[in-house]
């Protein structure tokens, strides 16, 4: 709501009603004194890709931002990404990050331009493994149509499809980018947004 959201859309699995019920006391009463222009779908999906085909309905049109829901980062960066996506003309805004704590981290080739080249599963060289962070236009959404149809299983093969579709994707660089895989990782993640707000109150 900070970055000026025109809507947000949240899909949650279906194998616990916690969070649909936090979704929903968030959509009839606001956060905080704050109402949320929120809808939300609960769901299990097999991957990230097809949890994002769930929602393309209600993004169709115009261009959004997507997250995963265990990427953990620094706010004033997300907003500074905001603000390069709505500038750009590129067809998409990759999130990348050289802090390379994932367990099976997606590589990602970017040139001196800062244009995406590639994604990886091994190094290849790469600096920068993605963040799941991801500023898409609409046509990317019929790419993941096509990807769905053709038994595509991963978020990963839709960004490389994005690519040998001739998008045109930047890189926009995260300093530290959290992947909650496990338990022992909410407290890294504890310590680190902990970290930044004493950074912002010292500001």
């Amino acid at each position: 709501m900070d970055n000026h959201a025109e809507e947000i859309v949240v899909i949650c699995n279906d194998t616990t009603s916690l969070v649909a019920s936090h979704l929903a006391h968030l959509q009839r009463d606001g956060l905080r004194g704050r109402r949320l222009p929120l809808r939300f779908v609960v769901k299990s999906t097999p991957s990230s890709m097809h949890s994002l085909y769930e929602l393309s309905e209600w993004l169709r049109g115009s261009r959004f931002i997507l997250t995963t829901v265990d990427t953990i980062f620094n706010e004033s960066e997300f907003g500074r990404y905001v603000e390069a996506f709505e500038r750009t003309e590129a067809d998409g805004l990759m999130g990348v990050t050289d802090y390379i704590e994932d367990e099976k981290p997606l590589y990602v080739d970017v040139d001196h331009s800062g244009r995406v080249t590639g994604y990886y599963d091994d190094v290849c060289g790469c600096h920068y493994i993605s963040a799941g962070i991801y500023g898409l236009c609409p046509t990317a959404l019929d790419i993941l149509d096509e990807c769905v149809s053709n038994g595509e299983q991963r978020m990963r093969n839709f960004q490389r499809a994005l690519l040998r579709d001739g998008q045109q994707l930047r890189a926009f660089v995260f300093g530290k980018v959290l992947d909650i895989d496990h338990a022992g990782d909410v407290e890294v993640a504890e310590r680190f947004l902990a970290s930044e707000h004493r950074n912002v109150s010292e500001r």
